[in-house]
């Protein structure tokens, strides 16, 4: 596998050389500092463009174009990383080994259209998307939002992000929100689309077995509309505000089955090697699996949650525990997460856990090289955020010592703690 990124005047071009996969996948990042009230503008935009394009005005006539591809796929998400708001478009397709000459090329054309010639109309001067389209985007985006707030799980563990952390992107709703969804109009969305082309960081991705002149002689062919000066970017780590010294606890009622207990850590001043390999190590061993401690004690011995999980968040400096329990045990099984915790920060762990720790995370690594997405993922952690690559990496978690553990878990702090479904007496 080779790695090579070029530099150009507005965008990196970034290109992993290999013959592990019959396909080439390409993505392409849009990148730019996270903004609360832009989140749902950067979910409605990547749903309208991917509804239609110019010469594909209809979805209908956007499968019979992908079907003449060979299968082409193609998606776009929007998500969140650290300080950072990165909108990704991606196309996989079969090498032209396995298809015909000029696959690659008419490939990269399909998705360069999805992003720069999307399905628009004009009236009285003001361009905007084509309302047909802008509809069926909005519809959907309007459905998910609904769906996920009347989801327990998520409400819930978003509510809690709130409550700790209420002016920080740390709070903030990666799918958006509906009262911003009601203030969009097609032309409204259409003129942030234009920003979008003039001011964010760009980042191409290619892996497959390509070759490395052609890739870029075709990108520089396709994207020619990307006008924006490639800018600097700052760290994607966010540092939370001082924790509270003593947790601040919210109750909030709903009728529902299965109560949802969510508790958020706010960790203090990580070094690098901890946000990147102890805390890995810290979160398996205390939540991570059916060997860790919270399972096996909370969960399994005491019987008090019908599921339990920590997960460390390194680009937050945050770490969170998910419950789901039965209103009586709501005390018990609170009093019994909190002692766990204590027990890290006392040692009250074996170099046996610690070493399943290591395997699960190493296995994971090396499970990475199977999936050209996931290796495109750890390519653009290389960019944004400095990771190492899998050889490194196995070195650097292997590095991790009881003692690391323990000085970390001296720095992770109880803030928060979110119940929902719990009758306040219930609580007290």
């Amino acid at each position: 596998m080779k790695y090579k990124k070029i530099s150009t005047y507005s965008y990196n071009l970034h290109i992993i050389k290999t013959d592990k996969f019959k396909t080439t996948t390409v993505k392409v990042n849009f990148k730019r500092k996270l903004k609360k009230d832009e989140i749902t503008y950067r979910n409605l935009v990547i749903n309208t463009l991917c509804e239609s394009t110019s010469d594909y005005p209809t979805k209908r006539l956007m499968a019979i174009a992908t079907e003449e591809l060979y299968e082409l796929y193609y998606g776009a998400t929007n998500y969140m990383s650290g300080k950072y708001n990165i909108m990704s478009f991606d196309v996989t397709f079969l090498n032209e080994e396995y298809t015909e000459k000029g696959m690659l090329d008419k490939s990269i054309k399909f998705l360069s259209d999805i992003i720069f010639r999307p399905n628009i109309e004009e009236n009285n001067g003001v361009v905007s998307f084509n309302e047909e389209n802008f509809e069926l985007s909005y519809n959907t985006l309007k459905t998910n939002l609904i769906v996920q707030s009347e989801n327990p799980d998520n409400y819930s563990r978003a509510r809690m992000l709130e409550y700790m952390e209420p002016n920080s992107c740390i709070s903030y709703r990666s799918i958006g929100y509906l009262e911003d969804l009601e203030n969009i109009t097609s032309a409204s969305l259409y003129k942030y689309y234009e920003s979008i082309l003039k001011s964010d960081i760009i980042d191409i991705f290619v892996i497959g077995d390509v070759n490395e002149s052609h890739v870029k002689k075709v990108i520089d062919n396709y994207f020619t509309r990307v006008k924006t000066v490639k800018k600097p970017s700052e760290s994607h780590f966010v540092r939370p505000s001082k924790c509270r010294l003593v947790p601040k606890v919210i109750v909030e009622e709903k009728n529902i089955s299965q109560c949802k207990l969510v508790l958020g850590y706010k960790i203090d001043k990580m070094t690098d090697f901890e946000l990147r390999y102890v805390l890995s190590v810290y979160s398996y061993i205390l939540g991570g699996g059916p060997d860790s401690k919270l399972f096996k004690d909370v969960r399994e011995k005491n019987s008090l949650c019908y599921y339990i999980s920590s997960i460390g968040q390194p680009l937050l400096s945050i770490l969170v525990i998910n419950a789901g329990i039965n209103k009586r045990d709501y005390k018990k099984a609170l009093s019994l997460i909190r002692k766990e915790t204590r027990d890290m920060r006392k040692g009250n762990f074996d170099d046996e856990e610690i070493m399943k720790a290591k395997i699960t995370y190493i296995n994971s690594l090396k499970e990475l090289e199977d999936n050209p997405q996931n290796l495109l993922s750890l390519y653009s952690g290389l960019e944004y955020l400095k990771s190492d690559l899998i050889e490194d990496r196995i070195k650097n978690i292997n590095k991790v010592t009881k003692e690391d553990v323990i000085k970390l878990a001296s720095k992770i702090h109880l803030d928060t703690i979110y119940l929902l479904g719990c009758d306040k007496n219930e609580e007290e």
